[in-house]
């Protein structure tokens, strides 16, 4: 039985233990299962590409403009970024 374990490739069990393997040896079901269900909207960024038309408003991110613009008009927003080498070049100049 051993022998024929190992050229049939299959799992050698001569106690015939409940083990589980038949469950691992099955087609995967997922594909399946989630092609039933709507797909999830997970953001106000997907909900706003499906609805282009209606404005939604979103609080955390209206938040953290209003911080952001607070924070610029002190000078303490971050740096632009550089759209050029020479541009990048132009500040990295060290004296």
């Amino acid at each position: 039985m051993a022998v024929q374990c190992r050229v049939f490739n299959t799992t050698y069990n001569p106690e015939r233990l409940r083990m589980g393997t038949h469950i691992l040896h099955q087609r995967l079901k997922g594909a399946s299962v989630a092609s039933y269900y709507p797909p999830r909207i997970g953001t106000i960024k997907q909900l706003r590409a499906l609805y282009p038309d209606f404005e939604i408003l979103h609080d955390k991110e209206e938040d953290w403009l209003e911080a952001q613009q607070v924070a610029r008009s002190r000078g303490k927003a971050p740096p632009k970024k550089k759209r050029t080498a020479a541009e990048s070049k132009k500040f990295n100049k060290r004296r």
